[in-house]
């Protein structure tokens, strides 16, 4: 590769270990993590398109499009694109978000160019045709089929429908049985051209692998696609935020549970305060020692699965409570999840548990890197989302910096926010629900 590519190296741990970055003429960027004594390589190409990026009659196209990419190539049909590698005992999958869409192979080291080949030739060369489009109309139908009988998966979608209202991040990734029924092969392809660039891309690999061959291989593999000239698009901004007006809906089911989720507007992934929210978020219901499961659990018996989560986008995120209870119970465990949050919101958490919730995410970050393809989603969303490289240390420390007058003042401001209820079980029509859960949202 010439010497218009500009390389940097990021982390140089000294034993071998490097995380390396080039940008290519074209606006890709190639992001590499060397772990010698590793017997693996994972490669994933993100894009920086997702559900938020359709239009309306688009809804479900990032998502369509990623099991479309799997249909064939200009060079590999389906089956060989399979058979290539099987051979090789592999894994090629890929997934899709609100804001972006990934494609990855986990490989031996001694098939990296496998594995970088085939995801390339899936990214740049699909062919969309439209026999194969007609053919995963159906394979997505069944998905949505699939999720609409799973009370959990219902009931995210209809949270961040009640959280975010009709901005494209509160529309299922999966798009509508209208939408996807509706889909041409031309509405496709126009989503494809446009976001499928170079410039909105960035390819990670780590594992017992050397930068500038991955460099080669990506060259050969996407040949005159990288011959467009391009800059990198800057990492995702935005300025709008969600009514603060609580919202209750109701997915309507023949569930044996009542499955609640309450929140609220949160932080989005740029703000400074999001590694006291991580702290905030292990403490109030991230583990079997928070505050939720002990109390809703453990001493009460309400639910047996509770916990809290967090959600975070270019623009905004969210906080919420989980609990699957019986029906009859919905009312009182609603009102000791929202006690409990309101005890937060005025008191904080103790010391105790801000040391056990930062014990968490350093556990969690550190353990969740022990094989390639964790640290290939690393850096790969990293540059992505940030256009920035923070060292396992840098995080670590900026945890270990979150003290209890932190996480306290973030608690009182997010904790009093409107909070937002959805619910998935056996009622007819919200006015059915427990009069407790309309109070929730006054």
């Amino acid at each position: 590769m010439g010497n218009d590519v500009n390389t940097e190296v990021l982390e140089d741990a000294g034993n071998g270990c490097a995380v390396t970055r080039s940008v290519l003429p074209s606006g890709l960027r190639i992001i590499t993590e060397r772990v010698p004594g590793v017997r693996s390589a994972s490669v994933g190409i993100w894009v920086a398109a997702g559900s938020r990026d359709e239009t309306e009659p688009q809804a479900g196209a990032a998502h369509y499009l990623e099991h479309l990419l799997f249909k064939g190539t200009k060079h590999r049909t389906a089956q060989a694109i399979a058979e290539e590698i099987d051979a090789v005992g592999g894994e090629l999958n890929a997934f899709t978000s609100k804001e972006h869409t990934c494609f990855y192979a986990h490989v031996l080291d001694q098939d990296l160019a496998l594995g970088v080949d085939v995801v390339g030739d899936v990214v740049f060369d699909a062919l969309l045709g439209d026999r194969d489009v007609d053919i995963e109309r159906s394979v997505v139908l069944e998905e949505i089929a699939m999720r609409d009988e799973d009370p959990e998966d219902l009931l995210h979608d209809a949270f961040l429908a009640a959280l975010l209202g009709e901005h494209p991040l509160g529309k299922p990734v999966l798009g509508t049985e209208e939408s996807i029924t509706d889909m041409t092969q031309e509405s496709l392809d126009a989503f494809y051209r446009t976001h499928y660039v170079p410039s909105r891309m960035v390819l990670s690999v780590a594992g017992n692998i050397q930068h500038d061959e991955v460099l080669d291989l990506i060259s050969k593999t996407a040949g005159g696609h990288l011959d467009v000239t391009g800059s990198p698009v800057t990492a995702r901004r935005g300025l709008w935020q969600p009514e603060h007006s609580g919202r209750l809906v109701l997915h309507s089911d023949d569930t044996e549970q009542a499955h609640l989720m309450l929140g609220t507007a949160a932080l989005d992934r740029h703000d400074e305060r999001r590694f006291a929210l991580g702290v905030l978020n292990a403490a109030l219901g991230g583990g079997m020692s928070s505050r939720l499961f002990q109390e809703v659990r453990e001493r009460r018996g309400l639910a047996y699965s509770v916990y809290s989560s967090t959600g975070s986008y270019a623009d905004t995120g969210s906080l919420c409570v989980y609990a699957g209870s019986q029906p009859e119970k919905l009312a009182e465990v609603t009102e000791v999840i929202k006690s409990i949050l309101t005890e937060v919101a005025e008191g904080g958490m103790t010391e105790a548990e801000v040391e056990r919730g930062k014990g968490q995410l350093r556990g969690g970050l550190v353990l969740g890197l022990e094989d390639t393809s964790s640290k290939m989603t690393r850096i790969g969303k990293g540059e992505l989302n940030y256009g920035d490289y923070q060292t396992v240390e840098q995080t670590l420390a900026r945890i270990n910096a979150v003290s209890t007058t932190d996480v306290a003042e973030l608690a009182g401001d997010l904790l009093r926010r409107q909070f937002n209820v959805a619910v998935v079980g056996p009622y007819a029509d919200v006015d059915d629900l427990p009069e407790y859960l309309h109070e929730v949202i006054a």
